[in-house]
């Protein structure tokens, strides 16, 4: 069968090249997720991971989440992450598995929360809306994994239930197949942004003038955009994931919002207490149309001497927040500014290597760097105070994570990048960029616009 360790409840089912076609079967269900490694030949894109119907829910707004389970609710005004890690430890597993997820939490950690960790002034506008937490607790997951060409249903079995419906469940996925008729998105209004020109240009002015002053290092300067739309927007996620492939991406439903993620950036990965953060600072555009030209971008990126500090100093940011979680002297750069291409740009990323302290779970690994670094700037708590004061708005999920934390304690989990929010008939996006003592302000203004390229893509085809 495999060489992979597999869990109690386990049935192997057909392996397709585009899982989309299992989370057409499962994503009328509640609260649908799919982790989508994003079809593509990238180093991190080997598992899909899909689930639905979670047998307990949190939902995190302020001070309080609500918990639900069993069709009984309760209030907690405990810290979130704290709260979430207290219920996996309600659960033991007897049998571990090699599979990266077999039940546990999965769901969004919303970029608001840092206000639970740091105190952070409130000047911008809440033009969200929704949760700054919305977790499930699932107890079974389509796992398919594209380097073995093989596809698993699994489950540890700890919820009630989960043993009356897997036949059907296994049934169901076993004559699941490509949907004939198709689901509309429209956009339905011009696309607005809550930073123009001049507006961009006098934050920046505002940056760089607290750099000069000593105030900072770097600053992570985003802008805004939203249009109003209607219909059903995993006929929208369905168009991105084909153009703006990336191994962190996500489609995620529920009765707050839906969440479309193609983000390349991995936040932290924990497996056997070895933990993984991929921190992405240094961007240029491809031209896909011009091999030469692409190639030239590529390699002007990989020997520029202001994106290499730059990524340098968020890797020092990082290096200090895995400390907080992680055995002394086990933190390492394992690969420096490594070149990565994606769909519309080419990165630096840096890849950073811990081991957990015994004292330590993946929830507090979670909380010690959230939100990440590379998308605040360094310091971080008076790099997210400068983003308060320059951002007109919140950023509510954006620069948040998209995370499972499985019952046998492994997470990976993604920055919230290259993401729409759709609530109210609204879709929203950000894209952002560093702001450093020599950043050219015509230059980051072109990088936000080069970023959300995928996305303005998107809503031009919507309409």
């Amino acid at each position: 069968m495999s060489q992979i360790n597999l869990p109690p409840l386990c049935t192997e089912l057909p392996y397709f090249a585009d899982s989309a076609i299992y989370f057409e079967s499962i994503r009328d269900k509640e609260w649908p997720i799919f982790l989508d490694s994003g079809l593509t030949s990238h180093t991190d894109g080997r598992y899909d991971i899909q689930t639905a119907d979670p047998f307990i829910t949190l939902t995190t707004v302020g001070d309080n989440t609500l918990i639900t389970q069993n069709d009984s609710s309760e209030l907690s005004s405990d810290d979130p992450f704290l709260l979430l890690q207290s219920i996996l430890d309600n659960f033991e597993i007897q049998q571990l598995s090699k599979l990266p997820f077999c039940g546990g939490a999965l769901g969004y950690f919303g970029y608001d929360l840092g206000r639970r960790i740091e105190s952070i002034p409130n000047l911008g506008v809440d033009a969200e809306h929704i949760p700054d937490m919305v977790i499930g607790i699932y107890d079974w997951a389509i796992i398919t994994d594209h380097h073995q060409q093989k596809c698993w249903l699994a489950s540890y079995g700890l919820a009630s239930n989960t043993q009356a419906i897997w036949h059907d469940l296994v049934e169901q996925l076993h004559t699941c197949k490509a949907p004939t008729t198709t689901v509309d998105f429209t956009v339905t209004s011009e696309l607005k942004s809550n930073l123009d020109r001049g507006s961009y240009q006098t934050a920046f002015n505002k940056i760089k003038n607290y750099i000069r002053e000593g105030d900072c290092y770097q600053v992570n300067l985003a802008k805004r955009f939203e249009v109003t739309a209607k219909g059903d927007p995993w006929a929208a996620y369905s168009l991105l994931r084909k153009q703006n492939a990336a191994p962190f991406s996500c489609y995620f439903s529920t009765p707050h919002v839906s969440v479309l993620s193609s983000s390349p950036e991995r936040l932290l990965k924990v497996d056997q207490n070895q933990v993984e953060t991929k921190p992405i600072k240094g961007t240029r555009p491809r031209d896909l149309d011009d091999a030469e030209r692409d190639q030239q971008l590529a390699e002007e990126l990989k020997i520029s001497v202001k994106d290499r500090a730059e990524n340098l100093m968020i890797v020092d940011l990082l290096r200090n927040d895995l400390g907080k979680a992680c055995i002394p002297g086990s933190i390492t750069v394992a690969k420096p500014f490594k070149l990565e291409s994606f769909a519309t740009v080419h990165h630096l990323v840096s890849t950073i290597t811990g081991t957990l302290s015994d004292n330590q779970n993946a929830s507090s690994l979670l909380r010690a760097c959230f939100p990440g670094g590379s998308i605040t700037g360094a310091p971080k708590l008076r790099a997210m105070e400068i983003i308060e004061e320059l951002e007109p708005n919140r950023r509510g999920l954006y620069c948040g994570s998209i995370a499972y934390i499985g019952f046998d304690g492994k997470m990976d989990s993604n920055i919230t990048i290259r993401t729409l929010i759709y609530s109210d008939n609204r879709l929203r996006f950000w894209a952002g960029g560093g702001i450093v003592a020599d950043s050219d302000c015509n230059a980051e203004y072109q990088e936000v616009h080069d970023k959300a390229s995928a996305m303005l893509k998107l809503v031009d085809q919507l309409r």
